[in-house]
């Protein structure tokens, strides 16, 4: 995100966290993401998928084609989802 401001909000909802990435998933995230899937009880999501991990771990993925998310039921994830839905709508404006 750099060069770009995030909303107030959700700035102060991820202060606390140490490090986020947001990163397109590849080949070697099949695994992580059927694991995620299950986690949820939900399919997994259609390609091409958006991932978000907290400090290392995979705590949400989403399709930018669907707008579909799965999140670690155990971890607190909001903030992640909604920077994978801020980090979606920018590739979208961006095509």
């Amino acid at each position: 995100m750099r060069g770009r401001r995030l909303p107030e909000a959700l700035r102060q909802m991820v202060a606390a966290r140490g490090e986020i990435v947001i990163r397109r998933a590849g080949d070697r995230d099949c695994g992580r993401l059927s694991e995620l899937a299950e986690l949820t009880g939900r399919p997994r999501l259609p390609d091409p998928v958006l991932l978000a991990e907290a400090d290392g771990r995979l705590v949400a993925a989403m399709s930018p084609a669907t707008g579909a998310s799965l999140s670690d039921p155990f971890v607190p994830s909001a903030d992640v989802v909604e920077l994978l839905r801020l980090r979606a709508n920018q590739l979208d404006a961006a095509a």
